[in-house]
C-alpha cells in the first residue's frame, strides 16, 4: 500500500462509519416506533385516551428531566427554544394525542398502514424546511413505497376508510412536521437532548392534562395496561426518540423517514403477536416490495 493510499484510508472510513451508525441507530428508532400501537392498545385498557397520552408525556418527561439534571446539561439557547416548541407540539402532543383517539375507533394495524406514508410526509416537509433537494430517483422509490402502503392500507380495509382516518392524517402532518424540526436540531444539539428538552417544555402542559384526565375518565389497572403506559414513555417516546435523532442527524431527515417503510410492517407483527389481530396474506409481499424501495432510497442521494 502506498503512503498516499494509507493516509487517504483513515479518511474514507471515517466517512463510511457515520452513515452506517446513523442508520443502525435510526432502525433501532423504527423498530421502538413499531411497538407504540399496540403498546397505545394496551394502555387503552386501562387508561381513557387523554389520561394515557398525558401520564405517557409525564413519565417521559420525567425519564429526559432526570438525564438532563445528571449530565447537568445547560438550557439550551434562546434560538433553540422555537424549534423545540415544534417538536413538542408535533412528536410529544400532537402525534399520540391524534393516534391514541385514532385507535379507540381502528385496529392497530389499520392505523400501522395509514401512518405508512409517514416517510414520504417527513421527507417533502424537511425538503421544504432545509432546501434539501433529493434526485428523482429517491422520490420515484419514496412514492413507490408510499403506493406500496397506501395499496395495502386499502386491501387491509377492505377498499374503505376507517372513521379514525382523520386522525391519523392530522398525525401524519404535526409528526412529519416535528420530525424535520428535530433533525435539524440534532445537528445542533445531542439528539437526546432534543427530545429531552421538548418533553421537559410540555411538563406543565402534560401534568394538567392528567389531572383532567385521570378526574374524568375511568382508570382500570391492569398489567397489559401498565405495560403499555411504561413502553410507550420510555421506549417509545424516550428511547425512541432519541436514537432516532440522532440517526436521522447523521444520515439526513430524507434518507432516514425512508427507513420508516419498514414501520407499519413490523408493527403488523406486533399486533399479531400481542393483540391476536389477523394478518393478511399479502402482508409478505408487500414487506418485500417495501424492503426493496428502502434498498433504492439508501442508495441514491
Amino acid at each position: 500500500m502506498t503512503a498516499q493510499n494509507s493516509a487517504t484510508l483513515p479518511t474514507t472510513i471515517a466517512v463510511k462509519n457515520p452513515v452506517r451508525r446513523g442508520t443502525a441507530l435510526a432502525l433501532l428508532g423504527v423498530v421502538a416506533f413499531s411497538l407504540t400501537f399496540p403498546a397505545t392498545a394496551w394502555g387503552l385498557e386501562s387508561f381513557g385516551p387523554w389520561s394515557l397520552v398525558a401520564l405517557r408525556s409525564v413519565l417521559a418527561a420525567a425519564i429526559a428531566g432526570a438525564f438532563l439534571l445528571a449530565r447537568r446539561v445547560p438550557l439550551p439557547a434562546r434560538a433553540h427554544w422555537p424549534g423545540l416548541a415544534v417538536v413538542a407540539a408535533g412528536v410529544v402532543v400532537g402525534f399520540p394525542m391524534l393516534t391514541t383517539l385514532a385507535l379507540t375507533t381502528s385496529t392497530t394495524s389499520h392505523a400501522a398502514v395509514v401512518v405508512g406514508l409517514l416517510p414520504l410526509t417527513t421527507a417533502a416537509l424537511s425538503a421544504l424546511r432545509t432546501g434539501a433537494r433529493p434526485s428523482r430517483a429517491f422520490w420515484a422509490a419514496a412514492l413507490a413505497g408510499a403506493a406500496v402502503v397506501i395499496a395495502f392500507t386499502l386491501t387491509q380495509s377492505g377498499g374503505a376508510l376507517s372513521a379514525g382516518d382523520a386522525y391519523l392524517f392530522g398525525a401524519l402532518l404535526v409528526c412529519a412536521a416535528g420530525y424535520t424540526e428535530g433533525g435539524r436540531l440534532a445537528r445542533l444539539l445531542p439528539g437526546w437532548q432534543v427530545i429531552g428538552w421538548a418533553l421537559v417544555l410540555c411538563l406543565p402542559l402534560s401534568l394538567a392534562g392528567s389531572a383532567v384526565g385521570l378526574a374524568h375518565e375511568p382508570v382500570h389497572l391492569s398489567g397489559h395496561g401498565l405495560a403499555g403506559l411504561i413502553w410507550a414513555a420510555a421506549g417509545s417516546t424516550f428511547l425512541g426518540l432519541y436514537v432516532w435523532y440522532r440517526g436521522m442527524a447523521e444520515i439526513g431527515a430524507p434518507r432516514a423517514s425512508q427507513l420508516q417503510l419498514a414501520q407499519p410492517l413490523l408493527t403488523l407483527v406486533w399486533s399479531v403477536a400481542l393483540l391476536g389481530e389477523h394478518l393478511s396474506p399479502a402482508a409478505p409481499a408487500a414487506a418485500c416490495a417495501v424492503l426493496v424501495c428502502i434498498a433504492v432510497t439508501q442508495r441514491v442521494k
